[in-house]
């Protein structure tokens, strides 16, 4: 499915992403040891939330229930083959995952937030969601050239 390898090529190229073998087949991504989510075939992306995003990522319908955890913050997302704008939305929920790790290893933290916040174009409910993984003090990894 040449939507999954366009999100496998787009992800594995931000900063500190890693990409692996998952364990029950396909691909996933890691920042640093923490899974940002796995793609399998057929087009399924699996991501995992915190209960509070997963929560609203569903009651918006932007995600639906994982089917082998359902009551985890784990959510599930089906590309569809031939879907641009499902591979947009598959990748807006990565984004979405990845940025709550990148925030703590930034050197301006609120800085990138509020760019990301505008490049993914956030709802109000969003940004106060995410907002805690902002930390108050500044980190070590530079972040003035991630990928939008």
């Amino acid at each position: 499915m040449k939507h999954l390898k366009k999100l496998e090529d787009d992800v594995s190229t931000w900063p500190n992403i890693s990409v692996h073998p998952h364990r029950f087949g396909g691909r996933e991504f890691r920042f640093g040891s923490a899974e940002v989510g796995h793609i399998h075939a057929g087009g399924i992306v699996d991501i995992p939330f915190p209960r509070s995003v997963h929560d609203v990522l569903l009651a918006e319908g932007l995600a639906e229930e994982h089917r082998w955890v359902p009551n985890s913050g784990w959510i599930t997302f089906r590309v569809r083959s031939r879907s641009e704008e499902d591979l947009r939305h598959a990748i807006w929920l990565m984004r979405l995952s990845y940025l709550r790790y990148v925030l703590k290893a930034a050197t301006d933290p609120r800085k990138l937030f509020e760019q990301e916040s505008e490049q993914l174009n956030l709802s109000p409910q969003f940004k106060s969601l995410l907002e805690p993984f902002v930390p108050r003090t500044a980190n070590h990894v530079s972040t003035e050239s991630l990928p939008a």
